[in-house]
């Protein structure tokens, strides 16, 4: 289906039909760096998808006769201290961020959007117990809780994209809770209460689509939080288990390593600083095309 950009009567962008995705990338392609950002976001999920093909060496296979080989054209990124290629670690690697980032943003929208909502829309009682809850969580720094959740739930993958997801549902439900008491009170909301809708219809089909715009910028910017907290999480123990790869746990392995063998420290680092700018540029050209009234001081000339 078809959307276009509109500016409702309370000064909120709204989804509507009408344009194409084509008008969509055409404005985020107007913003600077966008193109890099979109660019990077497809090559770390075309890594992601297809880092069996594309990896040259087995990921996990040691050779010891490699032990920390600098980088040549065997090993483009060298080897570390078991003589495994980093380069395919760090495209495998890809895999556990990408799942990560998407899977525990999910995890966060569909419980932080669906109480926000709730939240604006009934008000009263309901709304301070659930916003004194996300302020609860709020309260505490976000790697910070995920470390604890982790601690408390064990180390894994699974576990790990639990923790993130419960510490990003505040800041949807906080985001979506504020779009809603700017549009429940609109005309075409009271009418559809006049027509005799429910509650959950009213929430589904006439809020949720008109408070999107912003919910998908922040879905951008939460992924890029999201795999920099399991590279966190992984370079403290708690993300995926050895020998499997992640950005994270290379870096924490290659940091004893660092005057012998920088090399090690180098790819995943890398890989982690673009990916997480790559989906910082794109939320950023998101918050833009889908805001017109935003200043174009930052668009390209």
């Amino acid at each position: 289906m078809a959307v276009t950009l509109d500016k409702g009567s309370s000064g909120s962008i709204q989804i509507s039909q009408g344009s194409s995705v084509m008008e969509l990338l055409s404005r985020m392609r107007r913003v600077r760096f966008a193109t890099l950002g979109i660019g990077v976001v497809a090559c770390v999920v075309f890594l992601a998808l297809f880092a069996g093909i594309l990896a040259p060496l087995d990921p996990i296979r040691p050779d010891l006769n490699l032990s920390l080989e600098p980088p040549d054209f065997t090993h483009l990124l060298g080897t570390d201290d078991l003589g495994r290629d980093i380069l395919s670690r760090v495209i495998y690697g890809a895999r556990v961020s990408v799942l990560a980032g998407v899977v525990s943003v999910a995890m966060a929208f569909l419980g932080g959007v669906g109480l926000g909502i709730i939240s604006g829309y009934w008000g009263g009682w309901v709304d301070h117990v659930i916003m004194r809850l996300m302020d609860s969580l709020l309260s505490f720094p976000a790697i910070v809780l995920a470390l604890a959740i982790a601690a408390v739930i064990g180390a894994g993958l699974t576990n790990v994209m639990i923790a993130i997801g419960i510490v990003s549902t505040p800041t949807f439900a906080r985001l979506a809770r504020g779009q809603t008491l700017a549009v429940r009170e609109l005309e075409y909301v009271g009418a559809a209460r006049v027509l005799g809708a429910c509650d959950l219809r009213i929430m589904r089909v006439h809020l949720l689509p008109n408070i999107a715009a912003p919910l998908i910028v922040q879905t951008s910017l939460s992924i890029a939080f999201a795999i920099l907290a399991e590279a966190s999480l992984s370079f403290l123990g708690f993300g995926v288990k050895p020998p499997e790869p992640s950005w994270g746990s290379m870096v924490s392995m290659g940091r004893g390593y660092l005057q012998q063998a920088p090399w090690i420290v180098f790819g995943p680092g890398a890989a982690i600083f673009i990916t997480v700018m790559g989906f910082n540029f794109v939320g950023d050209a998101l918050r833009h095309a889908l805001d017109p009234r935003i200043s174009r001081h930052f668009t390209k000339r």
